[in-house]
């Protein structure tokens, strides 16, 4: 398949897929901080001058995340921003699309979430819950549920890198996506799916 995972500068989704196979590409306006394929640019641009069967994308969750919402008052246009640009993601016409989240206004002002996860769930002993809007994608199956429910990222000091470590995807549950989203998976979830 030809992934596209929008708004990542880590690199840790589109790895994940390359390791399974698969053509994945990361869009960021940032540089990859791994390297492997990467645009640097506008993913709205990029999205529409190629081909790509699915988008995983993490919109900026910066005027949307819940964890803020004491300074929405003084944010109302960035926030209707914001929320334009996940509905031009979510209404591409890529046929596979996961737009992933934490907890925000996403749930109130688009829809709500398809799925809600925890990193506990992947192999990492924290929290941080994650809302997960699926298109022609099944929900995420837990693939280890370990011990350890501390909040590391939300205790993280402040500094100026503090959003960039909150905001890179945890290792196990990229990998889950890999390999749960991969063909062949795919495939048997649509049999399973399909009326007999």
């Amino acid at each position: 398949m030809k992934i596209l995972v929008a708004c990542e500068f880590s690199g840790i989704v589109r790895d994940a897929f390359i390791a399974r196979g698969h053509d994945a590409i990361s869009c960021d306006l940032l540089p990859t901080e791994r390297p492997g394929p990467h645009y640097q640019g506008d993913v709205l641009e990029f999205m529409h001058s190629q081909y790509f069967n699915m988008m995983i994308a993490h919109p900026p969750c910066t005027h949307l995340a819940v964890s803020g919402a004491r300074y929405f008052k003084g944010k109302v246009q960035q926030q209707k921003e914001a929320l334009e640009f996940v509905r031009k993601l979510m209404n591409s016409c890529i046929d596979k699309i996961c737009i992933e989240n934490p907890i925000s206004v996403i749930s109130s002002r688009i829809k709500k979430p398809t799925q809600i996860i925890q990193p506990w769930q992947f192999g990492h002993g924290e929290t941080k819950a994650t809302c997960l809007w699926l298109k022609n994608i099944p929900k995420l199956t837990p693939t280890n549920i370990v011990e350890g429910r501390t909040a590391r990222i939300h205790r993280l000091p402040p500094g100026p890198d503090r959003w960039k470590e909150r905001s890179r995807t945890m290792q196990g549950i990229a990998d889950a996506m890999a390999d749960q989203w991969s063909d062949k998976a795919l495939a048997a979830w649509r049999s399973k799916e399909e009326p007999k």
